[in-house]
């Protein structure tokens, strides 16, 4: 890719995390730094040449004194070390802290393992998402979840709503927002190696989707060995006043290969590995069956169907729904949100939600919704950029292959 492709690689990732900024938080002023919140890493990041941008509500880094290409590169052959601490992770206690969520989101939370997690979507009365989570069940009375940033306010609105009509008919549940702790993502082939240095835990055996409450070099630590890049990682929650000393060990651990990486080769990282952005790949009226999330709804919840928005949910599992989610590679300049999607006759069949061009693959992908029966892979496509057609073609996603560490 040319110089030049490599600050429009950039400008087109601060676009499409704008645009999905914009649409999960809504109004927002910020007129001023000051207007800003900022994570325990902040100012670690200005330090170390972050260059800061306001991503919803936050001032964040988008990259650093690398490239957004060599940071997503360098991330799948050795390391990334991201500040997530924007993002919101709460606590359910309770005896009826399982019951409760269910009612909110499609995940089988209680057939869950204790210390294990998965993905799941918080739905509307009419289906679709109000906002994607990874959930975990600590214990039979402790959940732990993170939500987006830019759904925290509606989100903690929708939630507690739930929660004082449950409670007023007697439900046994409580929450906490920890906003007094930090969170950091450690990705790539060299993050487990490198966090063990830092704890006495067992990583070995520790293994995707797992959660455990542990200590990183002497700080009291949530682990989860999750991520938001495809590769195999941890997501570290570590009280604010250890931040800024934990991450400096794991950079010094790693001997310079892993890096701190922003906002923008995460959002590259994220559609490689064929992940949402809310905001842009899912929205309010989008239904998780539509959003090829049907796997995240549990056999359980689908014969019992307790949750908003089911009916209309079930019945799209049954029938199929009418629109889908879909891959996509093409030639041309990179594909934008809403590019239009025409089949090989010119008719239109549906729009690109997230576009770029791949720094792994170095070629154009992309990801959004046709009409059903244009989504199997192998499918001829032409995608508008600028009013002018590109081929294209369906692709299965994920792009690049994954690399989650699961028992073999």
């Amino acid at each position: 890719m040319r110089g030049g492709g490599l600050w429009q690689l950039g400008q087109s990732i601060t676009r499409r995390l704008a645009q999905a900024d914009k649409k999960v938080v809504g109004r927002r002023c910020f007129s001023s730094e000051g207007d800003l919140k900022k994570t325990a890493l902040y100012d670690f990041h200005v330090a170390n040449g972050g260059k800061m941008v306001p991503f919803a509500g936050w001032g964040m880094p988008i990259q650093y004194k690398d490239s957004i290409m060599d940071s997503t590169v360098n991330c799948r052959e050795n390391g990334s070390l991201f500040d997530v601490a924007h993002m919101c992770g709460l606590s359910l206690k309770g005896k009826d802290c399982i019951p409760f969520l269910e009612k909110l989101v499609v995940g089988d939370i209680a057939g869950l393992a204790p210390g294990t997690g998965t993905l799941s979507v918080f739905t509307n009365e009419k289906g679709g998402a109000i906002d994607d989570t990874v959930i975990t069940k600590v214990t039979d009375d402790h959940i732990y979840l993170v939500v987006n940033a830019g759904c925290r306010d509606k989100d903690l609105a929708h939630i507690e709503e739930h929660m004082k009509a449950f409670k007023s008919k007697g439900g046994d549940v409580s929450w906490h927002i920890h906003d007094e702790r930090s969170l950091i993502a450690l990705q790539g082939p060299l993050a487990a190696p490198v966090l063990q240095h830092l704890t006495k835990y067992d990583l070995s055996k520790f293994y995707f989707g797992e959660f455990c409450m542990t200590d990183v070099s002497g700080f009291p630590c949530y682990l989860t060995r999750t991520g938001y890049t495809g590769e195999d990682g941890f997501e570290i929650s570590v009280p604010d006043e250890h931040a800024v000393d934990l991450t400096k060990q794991i950079l010094e651990k790693s001997e310079g290969k892993i890096r701190l990486t922003g906002l923008g080769a995460r959002d590259s990282l994220r559609l490689e590995a064929g992940l949402c952005l809310y905001g842009n790949d899912l929205e309010q009226h989008i239904t998780p069956v539509e959003a090829g999330l049907t796997w995240a709804i549990g056999k359980r919840r689908r014969a019992e169907g307790n949750f908003l928005g089911a009916e209309i949910i079930l019945k799209q599992i049954a029938d199929g729904p009418k629109i889908r989610r879909a891959g996509f590679i093409s030639s041309g300049p990179p594909a934008r949100g809403h590019s239009e999607i025409q089949n090989e006759k010119g008719e239109n069949i549906g729009e690109i939600t997230s576009g770029g061009f791949s720094p792994c693959l170095k070629k154009n992908i992309a990801m959004g919704y046709v009409k059903s029966g244009n989504h199997k892979a192998g499918t001829k496509v032409s995608i508008l950029v600028r009013g002018k057609p590109y081929e294209g073609v369906v692709t299965k996603m994920p792009f690049v292959p994954t690399k989650y560490f699961k028992p073999t």
